[in-house]
């Protein structure tokens, strides 16, 4: 099996090289209004933003903020297929602007703007991040009742394009291959997720720099997104690209994808970390194989039993919809070089194989 991967260099809020219903999914992290290392970002696209800003009119910076997302939100209703899901991991900002400080609902706002583009919203999840310092509190410290909660988590938003699921042909292998085990469905299909950060490998990105110019989540958090949203053959969109997590988890999952990102510095620094990709593919699959037999290991000592066996792998599964189980791992990948999008596009192609066993 063959994936391919494109990357444009571009502005997202014009995404004119992807045509129209060419995705089943989209999972990006946009930058996050009213968060300071944006605004720099946000005023260049709209120097009233930074007018506004200035001014200590917070509210006013941040719709404004939201109208430039808006138009991302535009193409992204054009380039989803009907039935496809697009998951938004944003977060809420707080900010003292003009010496008030409060919370700025970014998740509200967004999910404002997909319901009023036809979108049904799905029930979100909620992850929990580290920490950024000792202290779990922000204002007076321990005298009331100034002091603000700190907010250590993000938000998955879900949303699916019309009102019908996708539909897909009887028994299609594609679909049932690319199925989850049961725990991992316990797991992954709950509203708070507070295990991700190092769940899974990830590859080291040397600039420190364009790190902290990107919007990066853990792989963690892309790869699951795409296990419970698409099936094999399927093409996943991320229009605010930075360092290429979300095209990882792509490859990875055995999925097609498509990518924009506004600085061609990323996609530079990405070429770099291509020779890396299947040994992390390999470690990412065996992994899901390993923590698999482990549940098993953990019912069977509760005296629970198995009705069903997979098909490629010896072990058992607890529902019939997990036989066929097939994962997938990266063999090789490569840079294509066929002339189109000049410096302004990088792609790829991935070859994929069943995940082999020592």
């Amino acid at each position: 099996m063959e994936t391919t991967h494109r990357v444009f260099v571009g502005d997202s809020r014009d995404l004119a090289a992807i045509d129209d219903e060419s995705a089943e999914l989209v999972v990006t992290s946009p930058p996050y209004p009213m968060i300071e290392m944006w605004d720099d970002l946000f005023t260049e696209l709209d120097p009233a933003i930074g007018e506004a800003l200035e001014a200590g009119d917070g509210r006013a910076a941040f719709d404004a903020m939201h109208a430039q997302l808006d138009r991302v939100w535009d193409e992204l209703e054009r380039v989803l297929v009907d039935g496809g899901i697009a998951c938004l991991n944003v977060g809420d900002a707080t900010r003292s602007v003009d010496d008030s400080f409060r919370v700025y609902a970014n998740h509200a706002r967004v999910l404002e703007a997909f319901e009023s583009r036809g979108f049904d919203p799905l029930p979100d999840i909620l992850w929990r991040k580290p920490a950024n310092s000792a202290a779990k509190f922000m204002g007076s410290g321990m005298i009331p009742p100034n002091a603000y909660v700190t907010l250590e988590h993000e938000y998955v938003l879900l949303f699916r394009k019309g009102g019908e699921s996708r539909s897909f042909e009887p028994g299609a292998d594609r679909r049932y291959e690319a199925a989850y085990f049961w725990e991992e469905r316990n797991r992954w299909f709950s509203d708070v997720w507070t295990e991700v950060r190092g769940e899974l490998q990830t590859l080291e990105f040397a600039d420190d720099d364009l790190r902290d110019r990107s919007a990066a989540y853990p792989l963690e958090i892309p790869y699951r997104l795409i296990c419970m949203y698409s099936a094999y053959g399927d093409t996943v969109l991320d229009p605010f690209w930075g360092t290429g997590t979300t095209t990882l988890a792509a490859m990875c999952a055995g999925r097609n994808s498509l990518g924009s990102e506004l600085e061609a510095a990323f996609l530079e620094r990405f070429d770099d970390r291509l020779a890396d990709v299947p040994s992390l593919s390999h470690s990412v699959s065996r992994a899901r194989l390993e923590r698999h037999r482990e549940f098993v290991a953990r019912r069977r000592e509760e005296g629970k039993s198995f009705e069903y066996d997979a098909t490629h792998y010896e072990t058992p599964v607890v529902t019939k919809m997990e036989r066929d189980i097939q994962l997938r791992e990266v063999t090789s990948l490569e840079a294509v070089n066929d002339g189109l999008g000049g410096d302004s596009e990088r792609r790829y192609r991935a070859s994929h194989e069943p995940l082999t066993l020592e």
